[in-house]
């Protein structure tokens, strides 16, 4: 058996296998194209990716499945459009169905050429990925990759989570901004060598980034200085490397596994409950809050963050207004219950009431007021003719307003209702409310006042008219 056919067989098992598994779930005797139709592949032009495509175009016919290739556009290289019609026809002669996006990079001052490329390739994949109905995206990933992953990441000094590397498989609905949409690295235990080897074997053409030896970008310092060096002095360390990425993802699990027991015992409602996070020792805290943080696609924090706003949940005293500012959210504390809020600029406490008519739409949003306005049809409210009628405006609070929520019960101030219903202190300026003319109708966080559902218009149909419910939900950023 020659070099070349030893590569071929050494890494077209090693997708075969890796693909079949998550067709198979455990079931030996599942057929792959059952629950993958299609499948689509990251494709850049360079050596790893046309390695790729070539493997997967022969597992597409073999398992009769269809194959996409995906190429991005960053518009950062001037050989960028040259790769672009590469890939078109390298796709062509492969039987792949090519597509492609051009893309702006964003936010360069806050994150970097190399993160915001990377950002705006994975929300490119993943529209691409619905417009065609894919549901599995494969990506070149190998063994060279993941060391130089958990490298980085020991340089950044992560904890277990960053240590675990990259999985063979995961669901990114937040990178990707598609939750329907599997990714996975079949070739994720396969080394560069032998991807060079295949690629030479079977005289794949591929484009070279210029890019890869720009060693102003960390990676390639990695590639390029520190990794030669090791594989001098540890032979073999990329193996090595993605076995302890192995252990540290089966730790990770388990701390996921006490996160969510931990959490489970803590919620209060949708908050945490100060009393049961001092049931658990700190470690168990932090463990807990990074999962709630991860929960809500929230970045991690550092240790010494961390740190600060374990001390202040726990030790501030009772009646502090707590919070603690995160780059995406505020965290807060009330009434010994931890909040997750948006980060919300202060609101013009003399912003003018917004007039408007309601034409039967179910929602309307208010920008200037932070949220949207819905309109929902119900057994208690207001008349929906009557509703169409009435000249409405949305206003912030100015003091003084009264409801009464129920003919049975008295009419009280908002802010007593906000005080009897627990509103937060922090929320309440956000709050707006909704009149008819000089009426008010609707209170946010409190609920409608009865007043004012009583109205009908004259006639009989009119009086069998929907009745409508206001709801107001704030946005989340």
């Amino acid at each position: 058996m020659s070099a070349s056919s030893g590569a071929k067989i050494t890494l077209g098992q090693e997708l075969t296998q890796a693909l079949q598994a998550l067709a198979s779930a455990g079931n030996n005797h599942s057929v792959f194209s059952a629950k993958f139709a299609a499948i689509a592949i990251a494709y850049s032009g360079g050596l790893d990716s046309s390695v790729l495509l070539h493997l997967a175009a022969a597992f597409a016919r073999e398992q009769n499945v269809r194959l996409f290739a995906f190429h991005i556009h960053h518009g950062i290289s001037v050989n960028a459009d040259s790769w672009q019609e590469h890939c078109r026809r390298q796709c062509e002669q492969a039987g792949a169905v090519f597509d492609t996006r051009n893309i702006a990079l964003k936010n360069l001052d806050k994150s970097g050429v190399e993160e915001a490329a990377r950002i705006g390739r994975y929300h490119a994949l993943g529209e691409l990925c619905r417009v065609h109905g894919v549901t599995l995206l494969l990506t070149a990933h190998h063994q060279d990759d993941q060391a130089e992953t958990i490298l980085l990441q020991l340089l950044r000094g992560s904890g277990v989570a960053g240590m675990s590397g990259m999985d063979q498989a995961n669901a990114a609905a937040n990178l990707l901004g598609n939750d329907q949409l599997l990714l996975a690295r079949p070739l994720l235990n396969a080394s560069r060598a032998q991807l060079e080897q295949y690629a030479e074997a079977q005289s794949l053409p591929f484009v070279d980034d210029e890019s890869n030896n720009d060693t102003r970008y960390v990676r390639n310092v990695l590639r390029h200085r520190i990794m030669p060096t090791l594989a001098e002095l540890f032979p073999g360390f990329q193996e090595r490397f993605t076995r302890s990425a192995s252990h540290a993802q089966s730790a990770q699990r388990l701390l996921v596994t006490l996160a969510q027991q931990d959490l489970a015992a803590c919620l209060d409602g949708e908050y945490l409950s100060v009393p049961a996070l001092r049931q658990l020792d700190i470690d168990r805290i932090d463990n807990l809050l990074r999962h709630w943080f991860s929960l809500r696609n929230l970045r991690m924090p550092s240790s010494a963050w961390l740190l600060e706003l374990r001390t202040q949940l726990l030790e501030a005293k009772s009646d502090a207004q707590l919070c603690v500012t995160h780059p995406d959210c505020h965290i807060r504390r009330y009434r010994d219950r931890v909040f997750l809020t948006p980060r919300r600029p202060a609101f013009d406490q003399n912003a003018e009431p917004l007039e408007f008519v309601w034409r039967g739409e179910p929602k309307l949003h208010f920008p200037q007021f932070g949220g949207s306005l819905f309109f929902d049809t119900a057994d208690v409210g207001f008349n929906a003719v009557w509703l169409r009628e009435q000249h409405l405006s949305v206003r912030l609070r100015s003091g003084g307003e009264r409801v009464k929520l129920a003919w049975n019960r008295p009419t009280k101030s908002v802010k007593y209702h906000y005080q009897a219903m627990d509103i937060p202190a922090w929320e309440r300026p956000y709050l707006p409310m909704v009149f008819a003319g000089e009426q008010i109708l609707y209170a946010a966080g409190i609920g409608m006042d009865c007043h004012a559902q009583r109205e009908t218009p004259a006639g009989e149909s009119a009086a069998r008219d929907a009745r409508i419910a206001l709801r107001w939900q704030a946005d989340l950023s």
